[in-house]
């Protein structure tokens, strides 16, 4: 099979909007300064740490179809039209495939039209309902890059923006697409933040992964995106493994068997072994469950030595986009040379109940990252983990 190579990528996330300032926030050495804003926006009346993205978010730029969800995409993507032209060109724009995670959508615009009074609810005449439809972004995408080719959303909750990824790469397998504009996008609202303090899992400090201490989630919003084809680029696309265990609707199994059997695939599709992984960014939550989960199922799979972090602390969880923000740090770290590993902030407390991760919050190795491996865990017990290879 051809390789596949994330040729270039573009990111909007609390760390910033381009790759070089992510990845100076990322590395550098302020990077324990935080990066989250404490704020009631989303939850009036309940202060809590957000991952919100700060930078202006200019009007989506086709009639119709503005969101916040859609201006986040649009900044995101931005950086990438000179070379999206120059693919369209070279292949065609129906030889171009799209495919993007999320799961609020336009969500947010909902909650601003929806009114109450004496008659009870009802909807601002002026509001559209497409545009909280799954399909917006990915519509919104076509029409304003003026892509023909093969185009859906992902929207497996956090595994979204990762599996946008492996189904880029499928559609290039299949010889459909010759490139593919793939990643995920996600924004806050009130329906999400509600929901997850629901469940009794967000926190009003920043979170603490994999730490004795650790009492819950910060929420976050981001979008990040790749150029998927089979021209060699910086960075290959080696693996990805796929599993569903659905245990439970929201909490996973805690034998992490669907996890594990994610990780041996992803290993297994890339044709190299488990001691060829120099890092893995973690899913890490800051959930009671899912760190139990994760720690568990990584010492299954690698023992405890293997380099690791949870990088949720500098975003918050971007939900559906989570997967492939974590996939472009991982990007932005397969192309250094220092050995430097994006950190882990937490309290520097484990928690005795978790199998003992040595290689947690290790800020560096010896040589040069060769793979570097990112999970995605989701409700539903839907699992990815996707491997990273410098090229």
């Amino acid at each position: 099979m051809k390789a596949v190579y994330l040729n270039q990528a573009a990111i909007n996330c609390t760390l910033g909007n381009s790759p070089s300032q992510v990845g100076e926030n990322l590395f550098g050495a302020d990077c324990g300064s935080g990066f989250l804003t404490t704020t009631d926006r989303y939850s009036p009346g309940n202060q809590l740490p957000l991952g919100l993205v700060s930078s202006a978010l200019p009007q989506a730029p086709v009639p119709g179809e503005d969101s916040r969800n859609n201006r986040l995409l649009s900044t995101a993507i931005a950086p990438l039209l000179n070379e999206i032209e120059a693919l369209k060109v070279r292949y065609g724009s129906e030889r171009i495939g799209l495919v993007v995670g999320t799961s609020t959508s336009g969500i947010a615009e909902c909650e601003t039209a929806l009114q109450s009074g004496v008659d009870g609810f009802r909807l601002d005449p002026e509001y559209s309902y497409k545009t909280q439809e799954f399909s917006a972004p990915v519509r919104f995408l076509s029409r304003w890059l003026g892509i023909d080719g093969p185009a859906w959303v992902v929207s497996t909750a956090c595994t979204s923006g990762g599996k946008a990824l492996a189904s880029a790469s499928r559609l290039l397998g299949l010889g459909i697409c010759d490139a593919v504009i793939a990643g995920g996008v996600d924004t806050l609202c009130r329906m999400t933040v509600a929901g997850f303090s629901s469940l009794m899992v967000t926190t009003g400090t920043l979170c603490n992964p994999f730490s004795v201490n650790r009492n819950g989630i910060n929420i976050g919003e981001g979008g990040a995106f790749f150029l998927v084809t089979h021209e060699p680029g910086p960075v290959r696309l080696a693996g990805f493994g796929e599993t569903s265990d659905a245990y439970h609707i929201s909490s996973p199994d805690p034998r992490g068997k669907g996890a594990q059997a994610a990780m041996a695939l992803a290993i297994r599709n890339a044709g190299i072994s488990k001691g060829d992984i120099d890092y893995i960014n973690l899913h890490g939550t800051a959930t009671e469950q899912n760190d139990l989960m994760e720690a568990f199922s990584v010492s299954q799979v690698f023992g405890n030595r293997i380099a690791c972090s949870s990088t949720k602390p500098l975003t918050g969880h971007t939900l559906a986009a989570a997967g492939a923000v974590e996939a472009f740090f991982c990007w932005l770290l397969l192309q250094r040379t220092d050995g430097l590993l994006p950190p882990h902030l937490w309290d520097g407390e484990p928690d005795p109940a978790l199998p003992a991760l040595a290689g947690l919050a290790q800020r560096e190795i010896p040589a040069t990252v060769k793979y570097a491996m990112s999970n995605s865990f989701a409700f539903g017990g839907n699992n990815l983990s996707l491997i990273l290879a410098r090229e």
